[in-house]
């Protein structure tokens, strides 16, 4: 067996392990909610940092998913092709009570999986599972939320998906290009864009990933 052989095969089962501690680690999307609500109540965040920055921003992040829980609506045409999925799937989602990103998606998929029998949201916090975490890195960091596409009977990692919709995320490397950082006025127009957006991009990006996906698992034997 070759050396580059040897290592695929190493990788594999270490993401084979992360992905099954992932799965062990994490809630339902209703539960996941109560984790951070509780927290909240205590003074305190999820993650490994505490502040009172990230308590603010999960404040905010409370009052944002309560109302997107409400009122977003997923589109008929998407609804029926996540209805059409002939295979079983996990959706497993790395996130964080502070992110604002995960504030925003996070409801998204909850009712796009409450739409197919076929899907399964499953979410884990990413500070206490930093293996899974590192298997899924965005351009090197830990970017929240990552969706993990899993095959429900083997556990098989199928895609991945995020941190953030192509045109969220080309606003922030705009932004970062021409001023260097990503302040509180990156964070404002991220905002806009996601509210103006009407998570439209983010339910057509995910269709087309699960649409892939179903055609990469019908062909495995």
């Amino acid at each position: 067996m070759t050396l580059i052989s040897l290592t695929l095969r190493f990788n594999f089962k270490l993401m084979k392990i992360a992905v099954a501690q992932g799965l062990v680690n994490s809630h339902s999307y209703s539960k996941y909610r109560a984790i951070v609500s509780e927290l909240f109540d205590q003074g305190k965040v999820s993650g490994n940092i505490q502040s009172e920055d990230l308590l603010a921003y999960t404040n905010l992040n409370q009052a944002r998913m309560n109302r997107l829980d409400k009122k977003m609506v997923i589109a008929p045409e998407y609804i029926q092709k996540l209805l059409n999925l002939k295979k079983q799937y996990i959706w497993l989602v790395l996130s964080e009570g502070w992110c604002g990103d995960a504030a925003q998606l996070l409801p998204i998929m909850n009712k796009m999986a409450e739409f197919s029998p076929n899907l399964h949201l499953k979410i884990a916090f990413r500070d206490e599972n930093e293996n899974l975490m590192n298997q899924f890195l965005t351009n090197g960091s830990r970017a929240i939320p990552k969706l993990i596409v899993l095959d429900t009977a083997t556990e098989k990692v199928l895609g991945s998906w995020g941190a953030r919709p192509k045109g969220a995320a080309d606003l922030i490397k705009s932004y970062k290009q021409q001023y260097g950082v990503i302040d509180e006025t990156a964070k404002k127009e991220l905002q806009l864009w996601y509210l103006h957006d009407q998570g439209l991009s983010t339910q057509r990006e995910l269709v087309d990933l699960m649409l892939h996906c179903e055609q990469l698992n019908l062909q495995t034997p």
